[in-house]
């Protein structure tokens, strides 16, 4: 039993403390438990790192108390944890803050009352426009509220609408909004029925991955370092059933399970399936908990605590999820593991799909990653022996993939322009599946009205005045918007630059097109999923929910409607421009591309009737899309992973992107130029340090923005030589440095 322990205090800057433990808890204390302690006159939250039998330290005080065992990280998840902070060179305070829920840190809030936000007066669609331009928060806030149709939790209308506190308070002063306290449920929305629905049959390839992975479902835990399993399998070849099998037979051996998935418009779908196979007595009764950024701190709360109580065993969600509490964990399950969505963005910069390979290591249970385009490091670890390949070459229900026609827009002359977007033969196709009572998917990575405001005469183009790009024309708000830091304007009547009248829009986004088919096409059904009009919640599962039931027929959407949905009615996909980041400075441009073209693809033809897909393009001799058109992932990765090996991209090497801004930019420029230097002189020979130079995007909320990229042959050399840049080297004020490893954004 200890009688010393080392604590790492929660709100400090990852500071740790020694302290005395009281023969009275020496029985409950472990690496992982949450303590509280004396700090400065005050009590502070603490996580255990160490048992220590002696301290050095001079007048050590005692530990108050044991916080609940609920709150407490296994041993599995502190290595995790320990792991992530020396791989991602992230302080291990922002590691354990990414593991344990802000609720779970602090006080309990379930049962508390939350505040819920309402309209007191209804405004106009004119009024909301007045608010707009006069006061554009507080015009975000009442069009939130006006679009919902209930009251709004507080922090999620601020969230959603980006306004502040003191906007609402504004809004309340004078009287368009009230409030009402409300006590939290603690449902976590997990108590909703679900009908147990029809499992199907397994197709020979199902069969023959099923039996494979259900040896190494079955010995768990007696092979630490089980190899990772990819499984390739093309859209709507039935990965999902396959997952459902695999949970059945962990969930028989007494075990539980993780699945990740990329993001939140996946995850009404994937819940609704995985709750009607587990959430009755025909499949066990077992609990699905979900986890996501989109609940409640109360209903997150509620559901990690019931995978930490052991009353429900799968747990689903997105990248956070990973850390979910649950004890004898028997498989972990990575959809779409090619997503860039599981990288984090934010200290800790961790991939969730590499977290999950490593915890999975540390449990000793297979881990499945799973996708129709694999990603080029997953398929190469593949390729080389460290992961296990599986494959599904067809659909399961032996529908052919859906026919890809290219159409070339340098030849459609400014008509597809004028029309939204939309060429000649997509109209047509259009016109057919509305005749044939079939469903439509209209795909553009770009929201709003115009890309751009754009003076034909000069050439001028009206930017953000914080960030390095042209600024998004929004018609329904008569706003400019920048969609990187959120700042918004009144669109200019006149060039700012040359004073000329002849100032128009350049460029399409998704209420462009949707207002382009609405004339075009005035009996359809239509309805847009982007950004804009997914803002309260429920949103997604209505129109999702809604285009389901076929009571809508052309569904409009940004990339949130390209993959993981099945609508066997949808025979016909149009991707508007496939060339959206195609020619980004990016090495991973391509595969991005080629990737998402795929996917989208994916969503036709699902059903018994054949699909088909039309894509618009001014690049059609791009590989990305005539091997996306041929379906042919083998020659794509081919072509790709050689253009990686000559140019030593990942993953033939590992890669630390240094991230410097300032307001300043000589400061950036200069405190770059430092680093890089520094760098140089202190790598080791196998480390290539790059000369300091400005970022793709380099200029961003108001903060000027410098890179410096290394490369190594492994990621441990790396590591030791962000670590010393972080501890060594000196940064000025106003300047910020941040290391990401294994970037997977390069602006």
């Amino acid at each position: 039993m200890p009688s010393f322990v080392r604590v790492l205090v929660d709100r400090s800057e990852g500071q740790e403390l020694d302290y005395m433990v009281p023969e009275s808890f020496r029985r409950d204390i472990t690496v992982g438990s949450r303590v509280i302690i004396p700090m400065r006159g005050r009590r502070a939250i603490g996580t255990v790192l160490e048992l220590l039998d002696h301290s050095q330290v001079s007048g050590i005080k005692s530990i108050e108390s044991v916080v609940e065992p609920e709150a407490s990280v296994s041993p599995a998840l502190m290595r995790l944890g320990s792991w992530m902070a020396e791989y991602y060179c992230a302080p291990l305070a922002s590691v354990m803050r990414s593991i344990l829920p802000p609720t779970i840190r602090g006080e309990k809030i379930a049962g508390k009352k939350i505040r819920m936000a309402g309209l007191a007066n209804k405004p106009s669609a004119e009024e909301i426009n007045h608010f707009l331009k006069k006061a554009p928060k507080q015009g975000a806030l009442l069009r939130a509220l006006a679009v919902s149709c209930d009251r709004i939790p507080v922090p999620d209308l601020l969230s959603s609408s980006g306004a502040s506190e003191a906007s609402l308070r504004l809004l309340i002063k004078s009287g368009w909004v009230d409030l009402e306290e409300k006590r939290v449920g603690s449902s976590g929305g997990s108590s909703v029925a679900v009908l147990p629905g029809r499992i199907p049959e397994l197709n020979p390839d199902q069969h023959r991955v099923v039996d494979e992975l259900v040896d190494a479902v079955a010995g768990a835990g007696e092979k630490k370092g089980m190899i990772p399993f990819l499984l390739h399998g093309v859209t709507g070849s039935g990965k999902t059933e396959v997952y459902l099998r695999l949970l059945a037979k962990v969930l028989e051996s007494g075990k539980s399970a993780i699945v990740l998935v990329p993001e939140i418009s996946l995850t009404p779908q994937t819940v609704e399936r995985f709750r009607s196979r587990f959430d009755h007595a025909g499949g066990g009764g077992v609990g699905v908990a979900v986890l996501h950024s989109h609940l409640t701190e109360a209903e997150r709360r509620e559901e990690w605590l019931r995978l930490q109580r052991g009353e429900a065993r799968i747990a689903i969600g997105a990248r956070s999820a990973v850390f979910a509490p649950l004890a004898n964990l028997g498989l972990i399950i990575v959809d779409e593991e090619h997503e860039n969505t599981y990288k984090q963005e934010e200290t800790p910069r961790y991939h969730a799909r590499d977290v999950a390979v490593m915890r999975a290591r540390l449990e000793g249970c297979p881990v499945l990653l799973g996708s129709a385009t694999p990603s080029i490091e997953s398929y190469r670890n593949a390729a080389s022996g460290k992961y296990r390949l599986l494959e599904l070459p067809r659909r399961a229900d032996g529908q052919v993939m859906p026919l890809i026609r290219v159409v070339d827009l340098r030849l459609q002359g400014k008509r597809a322009k004028s029309d939204g977007g939309l060429s000649a033969p997509l109209q047509m196709e259009i016109t057919r599946r509305l005749e044939l009572d079939q469903q439509t998917i209209l795909f553009l990575n770009r929201r709003g009205f115009a890309t751009s405001m754009l003076c034909e005469l000069c050439g001028h183009v009206c930017k953000c005045p914080n960030c390095s790009l042209a600024m998004t024309f929004h018609r329904a708000a008569e706003r400019l918007a920048c969609h990187l830091c959120g700042h918004s304007t009144v669109p200019p009547s006149r060039c700012p630059e040359c004073g000329d009248a002849g100032i128009r829009h350049s460029g399409i986004g998704t209420q462009r097109v949707e207002e382009s088919i609405r004339k075009s096409f005035p009996k359809a059904r239509i309805a847009r999923m982007d950004a804009d009009t997914m803002t309260r919640r429920g949103s997604y599962e209505e129109v999702l929910g809604k285009f389901r039931a076929r009571q809508i027929d052309i569904l409009v959407g940004t990339q949130m409607i390209a993959k993981g949905l099945d609508f066997p009615n949808v025979t016909l996909v149009g991707i508007i421009n496939a060339d959206i980041g195609l020619h980004s400075p990016d090495f991973r441009a391509g595969e991005r591309t080629f990737q998402l073209l795929t996917q989208v693809a994916g969503r036709a033809g699902r059903g018994e009737t054949e699909g088909e897909v039309i894509v618009q393009t001014f690049s059609p001799g791009s590989p990305s899309l005539q091997h996306a058109r041929h379906h042919d992932f083998a020659g794509f990765y081919e072509q790709e992973i050689a253009f990686r090996e000559a140019f030593r991209h990942p993953p033939f090497s590992r890669m630390l992107l240094v991230r410097i801004r300032s307001v300043s930019a000589e400061k950036a420029s200069r405190t770059a130029t430092s680093a890089s230097a520094w760098l140089t002189k202190n790598a080791p020979a196998s480390v290539e340090v790059s000369d300091a130079s400005p970022a793709p995007l380099e200029k961003s909320h108001g903060q000027y923005r410098y890179h410096v990229i290394l490369k190594a042959p492994s990621g441990a050399a790396l590591g030791r030589l962000g670590r010393d840049l972080v501890s060594l080297f000196t940064i000025p004020r106003e300047v910020v440095m941040t290391l990401d490893v294994d970037p997977y954004s390069m602006m």
